[in-house]
């Protein structure tokens, strides 16, 4: 099996270097028409530059198909016109894949509201507004793939970055929403998160890792959950050629007794609440309800 775009349009934010640039490039290659997006600001979001359009170039001069876009994802008008260019250009959106982001990294000690805020703004927010920008183009072509960018740090965490956790992990809870909400119009949305040496993250990594953790190698994954053949409500882990799959699982639970309904209680049965033996991955929020009847039964 050939995994090829032909026929698609996709929008690729942040896309101006790194993870973008890695995605739009190879999208192209396999023939897909590419709007990339970048507003070409500094690590922290400040400043602008032709960043897309230096991509933009690459792209044509290897015979692929492209426009730069420089919108901010944060501006709702800017990212309707990118749409509206995009249709008028290729003739719909059937791929978005939201990876525009900045980082203000500080102890949460430290940080300002102000820098919690911006790091929010551009990671969860903007993709919410470019997806929401695109979503009525996809359930009226009956087609639509939107990609998510999540981090180990949304998921796990990680010290200094607060503000990007929680953008990230609202990215994963977002996804797996309009998973649900778009499966009737064949609109799946899954999300991705990449270890992958960029601008991003240059001065976290050791510099003999640098080479091992290219863009490029995030890339297969990422475009798999892009494709015709994409599954739907995945959270896909991704990194120097290596590709994992995470999940938000449910243990069983425990079925306190009427005297037991108290901090006490909880505590005396704290392990087995705890214990994985028997966890499920639900697959919609309903599931932990239906769960919790069925242990209130016996089950």
């Amino acid at each position: 099996m050939t995994i090829d775009f032909e026929g698609r349009v996709a929008i690729v934010t942040g896309a101006g270097g790194g993870l973008g640039r890695a995605y739009a490039l190879e999208l192209a290659r396999r023939g897909a028409r590419v709007v990339v997006n970048d507003l070409g600001g500094t690590r922290d979001g400040t400043g602008q530059s032709d960043a897309a359009a230096r991509v933009v170039e690459e792209i044509l001069a290897t015979g692929g198909t492209a426009i730069a876009n420089g919108a901010s994802v944060t501006d709702p008008r800017a990212v309707a016109a990118m749409i509206e260019t995009a249709r008028a250009e290729y003739g719909g959106v059937h791929i978005l894949i939201n990876n525009a982001g900045i980082l203000r990294d500080k102890s949460f000690a430290k940080m300002s509201v102000e820098d919690f805020r911006a790091v929010i703004d551009v990671h969860l927010v903007g993709s919410a507004i470019c997806t929401k920008a695109v979503w009525e183009t996809m359930r009226e072509q009956a087609y639509g793939r939107i990609l998510m960018t999540a981090s180990s740090t949304g998921l796990y965490g990680n010290f200094g970055q607060a503000n990007y956790g929680a953008a990230k992990l609202g990215l994963a809870g977002l996804a797996k929403t309009l998973a649900l909400e778009g499966a009737k119009y064949n609109t799946k949305v899954n999300t991705i998160a990449p270890v992958a040496a960029t601008r991003m993250t240059e001065d976290l990594f050791p510099p003999e890792l640098l080479e091992r953790f290219q863009p490029e190698l995030v890339v297969p994954a990422a475009l798999f959950l892009v494709s015709d053949e994409a599954p739907t409500n995945v959270i896909l882990g991704a990194g120097a050629g290596v590709v994992q799959a995470a999940y938000v699982t449910l243990t069983r639970g425990v079925a306190l007794g009427e005297g037991e309904r108290t901090p006490e209680g909880v505590a005396a049965h704290f392990a087995e609440i705890a214990g994985r033996e028997g966890e499920i991955v639900p697959q919609s929020g309903a599931e932990q309800t239906m769960s919790i009847l069925q242990r209130l039964q016996g089950q």
